[in-house]
């Protein structure tokens, strides 16, 4: 089953928007404009994602709104890593992804994990996004296996830490970004 949405909140929409539509290629299709606490509104906008599931922003205006960090992980003072936005990829597709990261401005990090291959970036809200590649069929032994890790009081680590590799972006200037 897919999803519908996922939605995150932003205290800049003109980064947000640019990085979503320009950076990651995901297109606005979508916008409501609500009231938002009282005497406040708030614009929720939807943006395909290219396969028609879609990924939507809050753009949140109210006087008394408490300023909030929108970082879903560093904002609770969790790790950049642990909650992010993973979305579907291919092998071939991680690689044009990863060059239009970069000539966006984007540092990027890939990581063969064995069972996928994932490249990361950080959205203008501090939030960790991922382009994500399966390379592994799951077997009845695989899913036995996770069961085993899943009741284990004391799982064993992982034996080898994955291979990482660090793309550093050109400034917008040098990469005709404007």
């Amino acid at each position: 089953m897919g999803f519908h949405h996922l939605a995150i909140a932003t205290r800049d929409l003109d980064a947000t928007h640019r990085f979503y539509t320009e950076a990651m290629g995901f297109t606005l299709v979508h916008v409501d404009t609500i009231p938002f606490l009282q005497d406040g509104w708030a614009r929720h906008l939807f943006y395909d994602t290219g396969d028609g599931e879609m990924f939507a922003i809050w753009d949140l205006h109210h006087d008394e709104l408490a300023d909030f960090d929108p970082a879903i992980s560093t904002g609770l003072g969790l790790p950049n890593f642990v909650n992010h936005i993973a979305f579907d990829s291919t092998l071939d597709d991680l690689e044009i992804r990863k060059d239009r990261w970069l000539a966006h401005g984007h540092d990027v990090v890939r990581i063969d994990h064995g069972w996928c291959t994932s490249i990361y970036a950080d959205d203008p809200n501090g939030i960790m996004v991922e382009f994500c590649a399966t390379t592994q069929v799951f077997t009845e032994d695989d899913r036995r296996a996770a069961e085993q890790q899943l009741a284990a009081t004391a799982p064993p680590i992982s034996k080898a830490d994955p291979p990482i590799e660090f793309f550093e972006a050109r400034s917008a200037d040098h990469a005709g970004i404007s």
